[in-house]
């Protein structure tokens, strides 16, 4: 097993050692120092292979796992899936080290908690570096399943419990949907390994699969990336606690559907649908978290939504960029390549800002008791470094200088303004859409931000709406987000040293052509003259500071839009209706009465098997070389089929239960007539004794309900009775008169001389089955044991009561 294997099976072997250290050494030593060497450990191996990746090699490893269907373990590492990596387990560094002071280690389960992340860091790191999509998949539902855990960790709490119900619903559907288009891509591509599908794209486009595949595809990312409309899990995942919103809803989970079309472009981009899926449903995704998240009144709730509304920017951004496989290499290429690039850069710029924002706001929650911004105010003076920490975070998110979120927001910028000018997909007359879109969003994300920052800090003071005396948090808990501040300046001054050793290796990651012919040599700036993005953005700066100076006389309008048309509102009502219906439809099944359940049971036989024999013709055999029936035989059948009938119409239980002893009698004569005595005779012994154990019990049965006497009743009955038997019949028939293969039974007539007995039946059931006998007579042994136990313990309590009496 090599590292890479390794790197990514740590953190989910190391969960196993966390239990026995949190009862070792708890509450002397907090379980997140143990922890911590995890993350800073991987980070550091992933650290060491930068040098080699930005030179333009890649990593490839492989452990056969399933070797029939073509399903190995392969991990992959070039510069892109290196560059997610390096936030996961760097991020998760950060969180981890800042758990270790937000989380009491008195009064939380702390190895509860540690135990969900690193499943949850495993299983990112799973999907990042797996080349085949099955072990894609499975990490990707891993991601689902921990994320679940981690959301609903306070599960004492409803809103903890409701947001994880959510989140699992919603990424849940949306793997199964990917699921069935990785099935298609295999199935086009011939192959489950993502690099031997870059070589088959040709074919992949060319097939007819290829929409849905790209559809269903899209549905996964779509739900696990909380674009618009399955955006509404993110805020209600916020009920988590701190440390696991600022991982996984601001660095890992949320952008794992991001790596997904980086990753697929080379595969789908190029095409319209692929181009206007990605990018549309980015730029709306954007205008609606943004719009969102200024009417929030709660802190993370505003993160939450400001989430969505950077996701959205990143993923148009990518579906903008696909454009350029369209072109080949060359300049026009170039062009809608920068789109692509911004992706990047701003997922990682995002990653930094956004996870700092979180952690102050946990500190702002842990050191005022709430995250109310209408109790807060006037903390700058009591909370300076908080202060500033969430001033560089805000500022960087706004997409102002001196901050790396100013030059991805000025990539971004040109992006959209390329979109307007693109000459393909109907871009003429629908690019201008791109550009004032986002500067529309641009101008709510400058407010919401203002909100965050100024509203939070800015003001008077509210001492008697908080339940804490508010002092500046302890420095442990500042050391984290202090890194990723000074992550945002730093990345400002010196961007180029980024893009030349992570950004343009994910990049070339993206689009390998790209690499195969030199590479784009891409120079980050923070000043490109008087140009139209850099007036874009003072419009955002000056248009959305008179917003937030008026924001009290247009926020109205959030309330004009009707709550019943909300999306939250849609889900809230399915799930309401599904539960109604699937009520409704348990209640006439789940009846209490035995012969209904035997109803639908045949019924549903008789449907899928007698249906499947009639449409594709599987009803067919040959009579011809059958033995000629006797009348005697006819006689029997006869009367058995009156025996059947008697105890479908009889109105007595008696006359039921005659009846089917004396079928069953009648059918221990067939075997007589078939030379099987030993048959026969077993036959009659079980048909007397249940006979009479049938007399016993429905002695003491209450009279039959007038319903089991109605015709409907007794039709329905023989309906399903003769359905049931047609089929099974057809069945035999059919079994009997196609054999693909010689009968086994050949085998057993040599029982003589295999075991030594005279009687094949007794031979099977005791020498070449005997196995089976044993475990059934085992089974019926404890059932047997079960029942006198019940009867011993109701007599038992019987002579109780008459003692008491």
């Amino acid at each position: 097993m090599t590292g890479l294997h390794m790197t990514i099976l740590i953190p989910i072997l190391f969960t196993m050692l966390v239990p026995f250290l949190y009862k070792k050494f708890t509450p002397r030593i907090h379980t997140g120092w143990f922890v911590l060497f995890v993350p800073m450990g991987l980070f550091i191996y992933l650290f060491s292979f930068i040098p080699e990746i930005s030179n333009g090699n890649t990593i490839l490893s492989t452990i056969t796992w399933i070797p029939s269907y073509g399903i190995d373990f392969t991990t992959y590492i070039d510069g892109l899936s290196l560059m997610f990596g390096l936030i996961i387990v760097g991020i998760g560094t950060l969180v981890v080290f800042y758990s270790i002071y937000y989380m009491s280690k008195y009064r939380e389960a702390l190895h509860n908690f540690y135990i969900y992340l690193l499943l949850f860091m495993g299983a990112m790191l799973g999907v990042v570096f797996s080349d085949n999509i099955v072990v894609l998949y499975v990490f990707w539902e891993m991601t689902s399943i921990s994320s679940f855990l981690l959301i609903a960790y306070w599960y004492e709490r409803e809103g903890s419990r409701n947001g994880a119900r959510k989140s699992m619903l919603i990424t849940i559907f949306g793997g199964l949907a990917m699921l069935a288009g990785f099935i298609m891509l295999s199935m086009m591509a011939d192959t489950y390994s993502i690099r031997e599908m870059f070589r088959n794209v040709d074919v992949v486009k060319s097939h007819p699969l290829f929409i849905p595949a790209m559809m269903l595809v899209l549905l996964g990312v779509f739900t696990k990336s909380a674009q618009f409309p399955f955006s509404i899990w993110l805020p209600d995942a916020m009920e988590a606690p701190t440390p696991i919103s600022a991982y996984l809803h601001s660095a890992t989970m949320v952008k794992a559907g991001i790596y997904l079309v980086a990753r697929f472009t080379p595969i789908f981009g190029g095409t319209a649908e692929w181009f206007w899926i990605v990018s549309g449903i980015g730029v709306v995704t954007l205008l609606y978290g943004s719009v969102n998240a200024v009417r929030q009144t709660d802190l993370k709730a505003l993160l939450a939504y400001s989430t969505i509304s950077q996701l959205g920017l990143i993923m148009s951004l990518l579906g903008l960029g696909s454009a350029a496989l369209l072109f080949g290499i060359g300049d026009e290429s170039t062009v809608y390549t920068v789109s692509i690039f911004a992706a990047i850069f701003h997922l990682v710029n995002h990653s930094t800002f956004k996870g700092c924002l979180f952690m102050v706001v946990g500190i702002i929650d842990h050191e005022t008791g709430t995250r109310d911004i209408r109790r807060l105010g006037g903390l700058m003076h009591l909370m300076p470094i908080s202060f500033t920490l969430t001033a560089i975070g805000s500022f960087a998110m706004a997409g102002l200088p001196p901050f790396n979120g100013f030059l991805s927001k000025e990539m971004f910028f040109t992006a959209v303004k390329n979109a307007s000018n693109m000459s393909v997909f109907n871009m003429e007359n629908f690019g201008l859409l791109f550009p004032v879109i986002a500067w529309v969003a641009s101008v709510f994300t400058f407010i919401y931000c203002m909100i965050l920052l100024l509203k939070t800090f800015r003001g008077k003071n509210k001492p008697e709406n908080l339940d804490k005396v508010v002092h500046e948090a302890p420095i442990g808990m500042l050391i984290s987000p202090i890194i990723l501040a000074s992550l945002v300046i730093i990345i400002f001054f010196f961007p180029n040293v980024l893009a030349q050793f992570l950004l343009k290796p994910a990049l070339y990651g993206i689009l390998p052509s790209l690499a195969a012919t030199g590479g784009l040599e891409v120079k980050i700036s923070a000043w490109h003259g008087w140009n139209l993005e850099l007036f874009m953005t003072i419009g955002v700066v000056v248009v959305g500071t008179l917003l937030y100076v008026y924001l009290k006389k247009w926020y109205r309008f959030y309330h004009f839009y009707p709550e019943a048309l909300t999306i939250n509102n849609f889900y809230n009502l399915g799930l309401e209706k599904m539960e109604k219906y699937s009520r409704f439809i348990t209640n006439q099944y789940m009846t209490g009465f035995i012969r209904d359940y035997l109803v639908y049971i045949f019924a549903f036989i008789t449907l899928t098997i007698g249906g499947t024999l009639w449409l594709f013709g599987g009803a067919t055999f040959d009579a011809s070389n059958d033995a000629p029936v006797s009348i005697i035989e006819v006689v029997l059948i006869t009367l058995m089929i009156v025996a059947s009938l008697t105890v479908l119409f009889s109105n007595s239980r008696l006359t039921s239960i005659i009846a089917v002893g004396a079928l069953g009698f009648f059918v221990s004569f067939v075997f007589v007539l078939f030379r099987a005595p030993d048959l026969a005779l077993t036959q009659l012994v079980v048909e007397t004794v249940t006979t009479a154990l049938f007399l016993l019990c429905f002695y003491h049965l209450p009279k039959l309900r007038k319903e089991m006497n109605r015709v409907r009743f007794k039709a329905v009955n023989a309906v399903v009775s003769i359905g049931i038997g047609v089929t099974v019949t057809l069945v035999a028939l059919s079994a009997n008169g196609t054999r693909l293969f010689d009968p086994i039974s050949s085998y057993y007539e040599n029982s003589y001389e295999l075991a030594g007995a005279k009687n094949i039946v007794n031979a099977i059931l005791v020498d070449f089955r005997g196995i089976d006998t044993m475990l059934e007579i085992l089974v019926l042994s404890i059932a047997g044991l079960g029942v006198y136990s019940l009867i011993k313990l109701r007599i038992d309590r019987g002579n109780e009561n008459e003692g008491a009496e």
